[in-house]
């Protein structure tokens, strides 16, 4: 499943980049949510699915030492171009390359959804993982009333109800802090997701 998103985002990279590589696009709730979020953390971020590092570059200019991975080598060549004095690099979500407990907050934003039920749990249990105790994961997803696969612009897709994801996260060794769902005309219901590393699993 990895190699066949990968392989359709490089295939429509440029596109996307076009379309998404910017702040510009993002709503402004978003942009509040993240920001708040990002107050809260100690040490470094990850931005885990930066895509064009557009996020990436967010988190930085909000002082945080950041650092953006993707699976997309299009995507990393782009953001490199695009914010040189932040570091990138093309990289699997279930496999970081960080040490344990080392980052303070990790930035999911809809880098899960190609994830099906089976595996969306691999890449939070990593993230677990790479959160230093009371690290916090903020994740952003497409909501629906049940989890339900969907046809995606550039490869299928997943939705999923807060409750669904929430118990995910609980699972794989988070508290969730607080959700949100975002419903506007014309597009798909957005969610997202605050937890916090449990101290003890």
């Amino acid at each position: 499943m990895i190699s066949e998103v990968s392989g359709a985002y490089s295939r429509r990279a440029a596109e996307y980049t076009d379309l998404f590589g910017s702040m510009s696009p993002v709503h402004p709730s978003d942009r509040q949510l993240v920001s708040i979020w990002a107050r809260g953390i100690e040490g470094r971020a990850i931005d885990a699915g930066c895509g064009p590092g557009q996020w990436t570059n967010f988190l930085t200019e909000l002082g945080l030492t950041a650092s953006g991975v993707d699976l997309v080598p299009e995507f990393i060549e782009r953001a490199r171009r695009e914010y040189p004095g932040v570091p990138f690099e093309v990289g699997d979500l279930d496999d970081l390359d960080c040490e344990t407990e080392s980052v303070g907050g990790i930035l999911s934003w809809y880098s899960l959804i190609h994830h099906d039920p089976g595996t969306i749990r691999l890449p939070l249990m990593e993230f677990r993982r790479a959160l230093s105790p009371r690290g916090t994961l903020l994740i952003g997803f497409f909501e629906g009333a049940v989890v339900e696969r969907f046809d995606h612009a550039v490869t299928p897709a997943y939705r999923w109800p807060v409750g669904d994801l929430s118990e995910e996260l609980l699972a794989a060794g988070f508290d969730v802090v607080e959700s949100h769902v975002r419903k506007t005309s014309g597009q798909r219901p957005q969610a997202a997701i605050i937890a916090r590393r449990a101290d003890t699993r």
